[in-house]
């Protein structure tokens, strides 16, 4: 693998744990707040992600590195 494919992979993991992190909040201020439609936001958003992440564990696996260990 490249520099720049690690680096890109890198910044994708960081970006879609972002994503997952400012869900959780969002939802639990809706939650908190009584608003729905902000908390099922804050689900997708975390949501998208977990996935984005879960994507990046099988990229990971199909280049043979496995660094969830």
């Amino acid at each position: 693998m490249t520099q720049e494919g690690l680096a890109m992979g890198i910044t994708d993991r960081m970006g879609d744990k972002a994503e997952e992190l400012k869900g959780a909040a969002k939802e639990k201020i809706g939650e908190v707040s009584g608003d729905r439609s902000m908390q099922a936001e804050g689900m997708a958003e975390k949501v998208k992600g977990k996935t984005g992440q879960a994507v990046e564990d099988i990229k990971d696996m199909a280049r043979g590195r496995d660094e969830s260990r």
